[in-house]
């Protein structure tokens, strides 16, 4: 027995290197030895199996050969472990380690001790030179050790060597999403005791609604890493920007001054600030460094710049919904109410023939005359004519201050006496409450974001078209979205890009640029009269000037895509265009109806609210940010939180949607959401729908597409658990639970896609949907399969699998000999086996029957089943053996003894043929 012993309180980079150890020396088992840290320990709470670790109290000391030490060099960092290091029968001890000059007390054969900022590093080289690839697993888990160590490359002891083997194990497949949820950089010692002296010296200015704070620091020498500093007290405290100024001497007449800026207030530039002194940066973050000057003169010339920079509050124009819904003073108080219902509105504005602005009317009036019977009564008896209105220029406060003085939950915005827009309750406290979040308590910079600057695009909620947008998109995309925005502005309709492309743009690394392979764009020309044919008229005017693109018009839905295959410039890009739209669903898992409707209606139909911002691409206000539902806000706290409680019971596919984004971006699911998930599962309500009607699209075709997109990508296993806890799988159907049995055969299943389809000829999401369904009982497969609209080999081999598996299982354990296990298993094609040999343990009596089949059945495709006959066709006729039907059947023979040993060679084949055949 081989060990590798990972020393007590083990942390990632132990846990890391000993992972990459079983590697390089196979069959060798890992011990810790004493605890873990919590991250890791919560870490192997969930990828414990796939690592080969052992409990130090199961291991018979008697059958040690050789014992492994990584990350230390002290006897007394194993425990109880130390023992086996005085073992007369241990043959070899090594120990690998990058702590240098350390007394070592441990008597090792070899050691492999270097300068490097992680043990891990030291593994991944020898790896590199034996050329010994990696699952995603051991990869992620390695790349973690080297993140935790170097402080993610930051710590002063990170190599060049570090970030080579980071970079190898990225192209191993480690996991981002995983690493960002279990890596904690922390501050040094240094960096702690000064940031507990900036907490308690930190002074304040309150101006236009933002905080500002700064504080000076005296040290004795320059202190590294004070962005770092400066990026925890943004994050500790309820401030809006930041100048932390360290003042220091290299010798008594050389006095130095290191300022760092932070801000997340909108508008400000920092960069601009900074550069009149000499420094740079970004205007969200910049820093600057001078010598022999007055450090409290210096702070007052940047702090007097930030506090010019401050903007003024926002005005009714930044705030109001535009165009406004109207309805005539003729209108009923049914109809009314129906509007309402429809478009989810909380009042109208009442308007005559010549668009003058007469009244507004509430729900709450429409309920009091629908009480007392008046639903035929026109809005004109009901409506108030008395009205409190705004203009586009009245300031928030002003705004905020009319609505609590006079109880008004809208004020009408009017222009020239024109209607041209209408502020809400909800207007002023989604602003309020986005002002307070991002100024306060949050920090934008606790999630990536494109640059410092588009910290500031976050908090601004405004993109600029010609700054950093262009930057971000490659040029053939930016030019297309530029065509696009054009040909809107021409027909008088405002365009934008929506949903996941805005989302993505805002988390993307800083550097690079983005070839988005599928945008949403969404014409709103309400105010223009734009039909529901708008998208459609703007994709063919733009397939015009690109005819490389294939265009495809879905009437139903109102919208159009733009296809492009493999475009030397463009690529696969996908573009769908539509109207903006409302929706209603028929019934539960229907496909929804819709009609025309506003940019903000169209954003409200949408699932989350990290997928309902929008990017105004047109003029005036080309390169503004709509997020009306606090999307920005969720994203930087990581959530992910739907839009309203039904949105579930209308459309399950938007439970796995859900759980896909939480996974794919190391989000959490907001508790609400996660509540109104549980409630429309265990409602019944998808069962109650399926059998009511015959069409539930949202069970069928759309689940079957949620499901390929999480079982292609590499975290499936994390979402397949997430979707588990949360009861979602019962939408494949009620039995459907995530067992250890599944979880064993699953990642057996995974084996053996690497082992026998390395190089997919098998579609591996369907293998692993396959897989998941074959565990429902026998007669529940084929019906999920054609639920789910399966190919027809799927549901084929599905719908047999039971009688199958009974011929196998029956069969094999009666054979005695290769050749009889091959002429059974060759009748089935490769999914089929690896179907038998994931399912074998449920319907054997033993593990160890089990695994018997289950090693038949890698024997033979690994082994038996690429076997040839020792002879051929020419071979006979040579031998003189008259050509025929016979042939068959005496090659088969020669394979089959040659499968069974009796044969090994081509002479032992020969002499076979003389004494079973006649010439």
């Amino acid at each position: 027995m081989d060990l590798i012993l990972c020393h007590t309180t083990a942390d990632f980079d132990a846990l890391g290197a000993a992972v990459g150890l079983t590697r390089l020396l196979p069959g060798s088992k890992i011990v810790l030895t004493g605890g873990s840290h919590p991250p890791v320990r919560d870490f192997l709470a969930l990828y414990r199996d796939e690592y080969p670790l052992i409990e130090r109290r199961s291991v018979n000391s008697q059958k040690i050969r050789s014992l492994t030490v990584v990350d230390t060099q002290q006897r007394d960092r194993l425990g109880k472990a130390a023992e086996w290091l005085d073992l007369p029968n241990i043959r070899e001890i090594i120990v690998y380690d990058h702590h240098l000059g350390q007394d070592s007390d441990i008597s090792a054969t070899r050691s492999h001790i270097s300068s490097v900022g992680a043990t891990t590093t030291l593994i991944v080289e020898q790896l590199q030179q034996q050329h010994i690839s990696l699952t995603p697993a051991e990869a992620t888990v390695m790349a973690l050790g080297i993140h935790v160590d170097t402080g993610s490359l930051t710590f002063n002891q990170s190599t060049p060597r570090d970030a080579f083997a980071l970079a190898w194990l990225m192209e191993q497949g480690a996991s981002l999403s995983v690493i960002s949820t279990y890596r904690d950089p922390g501050l040094s010692l240094q960096l702690q005791q000064l940031l507990t002296e900036a907490l308690e010296n930190l002074e304040y200015l309150c101006l236009h609604g933002y905080t500002l704070a700064w504080v000076t620091l005296k040290t004795d020498a320059f202190v590294p890493e004070l962005s770092s500093l400066a990026s925890e007290l943004v994050e500790l405290t309820e401030i809006d920007a930041l100048l932390l100024v360290n003042e220091y001497s290299l010798g008594e007449s050389d006095s130095r001054l290191t300022i760092i800026g932070r801000s997340q207030i909108p508008k400000t530039n920092l960069n601009r600030l900074f550069q009149l002194l000499g420094g740079g940066g970004h205007s969200q973050a910049a820093s600057l460094n001078l010598r022999g000057v007055d450090s409290q003169a210096i702070l007052k010339q940047l702090l007097d710049g930030v506090k010019a920079q401050i903007p003024h509050p926002l005005t009714a124009r930044d705030l109001m919904s535009s165009p406004v819904r109207t309805i005539l003073p003729e209108t009923t108080i049914a109809e009314a109410q129906r509007i309402l219902l429809r478009y989810g509105h909380s009042g109208l504005s009442v308007v005559d023939t010549q668009g003058q602005l007469v009244g507004i009317i509430s729900r709450r009036d429409i309920d009091i005359a629908l009480h007392h019977g008046f639903s035929h009564a026109p809005v004109k008896g009901y409506m108030t004519r008395n009205l409190k209105t705004i203009t586009p220029d009245t300031t928030l406060p002003q705004i905020e201050s009319v609505m609590v003085t006079y109880d008004i939950g809208r004020l009408p915005v009017l222009e020239n006496e024109q209607l041209v827009g209408i502020v809400t309750r909800t207007d002023v406290l989604r602003e309020l409450h986005q002002n307070s979040a991002v100024s306060g308590s949050g920090t934008l910079s606790q999630f990536r974001v494109l640059s410092p600057e588009s910290q500031s695009l976050l908090t601004n909620q405004h993109l600029g078209l010609s700054g950093e947008l262009q930057n971000k998109l490659a040029p053939p995309l930016w030019q297309l979205l530029t065509t696009a925005s054009q040909e809107a502005e021409k027909r008088g309709w405002h365009l934008y890009l929506v949903g996941g492309a805005v989302r993505d743009l805002l988390l993307a690394e800083a550097s690079g640029t983005l070839m988005i392979k599928d945008i949403d764009l969404v014409v709103d020309g309400f105010h223009k009269s734009a039909d529901v044919g708008a998208g459609v008229e703007l994709a063919k005017a733009l397939q015009q000037l690109y005819p490389t693109a294939r265009l495809e018009i879905h009437g139903a839905f109102q919208t159009a895509a733009l296809l492009w295959h493999k475009d030397p410039k463009l690529d696969s890009l996908w573009v769908d265009i539509a109207t903006a739209r409302t929706e209603f669903y028929p019934y539960p898992a229907a496909n929804p109806e819709v009609e025309a409707s506003s940019i903000r209606q169209d954003l409200y139909r949408r699932d989350f609210t990290i997928n309902a911002l929008a990017l105004r691409l047109t003029n005036p206000h080309a390169g503004e940010l709509l997020d009306f539902f606090g999307g920005l806000l969720d994203l930087q706290a990581k959530q992910i939180r739907v839009l309203h409680a039904n949105s579930f019971i209308e459309d399950p596919t938007r439970i796995y949607r859900g759980v896909r984004f939480a996974v794919r971006f190391g989000f959490e699911i907001e508790p609400q959401t996660e509540e109104f998930i549980r409630y429309a599962i265990n409602s019944g309500v998808y069962d109650r729908t399926a059998q009511e009607n015959s069409r539930t699209p949202a069970l069928q075709t759309r689940l079957k597409t949620e499901l390929k997109h999480i079982l292609e990508a590499p975290y499936w296993k994390s979402a397949l658990q997430l979707l588990d806890n949360l009861g979602a799988l019962q939408c494949i159907h009620p039995t459907l639970k995530l067992d250890v049995e599944v979880l064993r055969q699953l990642r057996f299943l995974e084996s053996c896609l690497r082992r026998f389809d390395p190089q997919p000829t098998l579609i591996h999401w369907e293998m692993r949907l396959e897989a998941l369904i074959a565990h429902l009982a026998p007669q529940y497969r084929a019906k999920v399969a054609k639920n789910l609209q399966l190919p027809e080999d799927s549901i084929a081999r599905l719908n047999n699998l039971a009688q199958v598996q009974t011929e196998v299982i029956t069969a094999l354990p009666t054979f005695q000999r290769p050749s009889q296990v091959v002429q059974l298993l060759r009748q089935y094609d490769l999914p089929m086996l690896i179907l038998i040999a994931v399912q074998s343990s449920r319907y054997l009596t033993t593990n160890r029957h089990a695994s018997t089949l289950r090693h038949q059945i890698w024997e033979y495709l690994t082994v038996w089943a690429n076997m040839q006959p020792l002879l051929n066709g020419n071979d006979l006729k040579k031998l003189g053996y008259k050509p025929g039907p016979q042939y068959r059947q005496i090659l088969d023979n020669v394979l089959a003894a040659t499968l069974d040993g009796v044969i090994k060679d081509r002479t032992e084949a020969e002499e076979f043929l003389a004494q079973h055949y006649v010439k």
